[in-house]
């Protein structure tokens, strides 16, 4: 099977890819446009130092090559994608603000894809009865525990948005449950991806989003460096739930894929 992904939010493709030529034997890539891959999360695959009509020309171009085309965000292409390749099986993979609260705005790219995926259980309302939830997948192997670097009575938060609402309800949190804060702007100071695991070991807690009711991918990475995350609902967990370790997430597309399309 040779797959080819289009955009990497968040890094999920580069993981989903990385999986999927391991665990499948797939020959698989991942294309990203350089302006919006600031943080370095395309660790599979290559980044093209483009604008946008040139970077979409390229994408199109390299579609020939591969049976199935998995896009990540940039609906836009779909259509596109499904003039010159009718027959190959195009899938379309939401990951949040892209399609939040727009399913009816973004009809007309969805529904020419084959299969249509979204990362977070909460964007499914309002979405149309065929679409599937597909949990995040973790990069285990960059996440993990490191003990030696946290400190106890200690908590993160990371800005990513321009205006982040959740700031009040993060320092009530952290005055309630008593922890010394710390909050980073992502935004203007910009994480390197692979530096990231150092940061979140850091901390004994890291409070996440309160604006949806879903785990941020940071939330996410946080429990599997093994710290203590207080969700939206202030409810506070640890492990990584086994549906977002990248082979499971793996195998579960590969059935999709199968069910689906063949």
């Amino acid at each position: 099977m040779r797959v080819l992904h289009i955009w990497n939010t968040a890094g999920v493709a580069s993981i989903m890819a990385r999986y999927q030529k391991r665990l499948l034997g797939w020959n698989t890539w991942v294309v990203m446009r350089k302006v919006f891959d600031r943080f370095g999360l395309t660790t599979y695959g290559e980044v093209i130092d483009a604008g946008a009509k040139m970077f979409t020309a390229r994408a199109l171009w390299m579609a020939r090559k591969f049976d199935i085309i998995h896009v990540h965000t940039f609906d836009k292409i779909v259509p596109l994608l499904k003039m010159l390749y009718p027959r190959k099986k195009v899938i379309l993979h939401y990951h949040g603000t892209d399609i939040r609260n727009r399913w009816r705005e973004k009809e007309r790219y969805w529904r020419r894809s084959d299969i249509v995926l979204v990362s977070t259980f909460d964007l499914l309302s309002g979405a149309p009865s065929h679409v599937i939830y597909l949990p995040n997948p973790v990069d285990m192997e960059l996440f993990r525990p490191m003990p030696e670097l946290r400190r106890q009575r200690t908590a993160l938060h990371i800005i990513k948005r321009e205006q982040d609402e959740d700031i009040d309800w993060v320092r009530k949190v952290a005055r309630k449950l008593d922890l010394e804060l710390t909050v980073i702007d992502r935004i203007k100071n910009p994480i390197p991806h692979s530096d990231l695991p150092k940061v979140l070991n850091k901390f004994e807690y890291y409070i996440d989003q309160n604006y949806i009711p879903a785990l941020s991918k940071t939330a996410l990475e946080a429990l599997a460096c093994k710290l203590k995350v207080v969700r939206w609902d202030e409810k506070i967990i640890e492990g990584l739930p086994e549906e977002h370790n990248p082979e499971n997430v793996v195998l579960e597309l590969k059935k999709i894929i199968e069910s689906l399309l063949w």
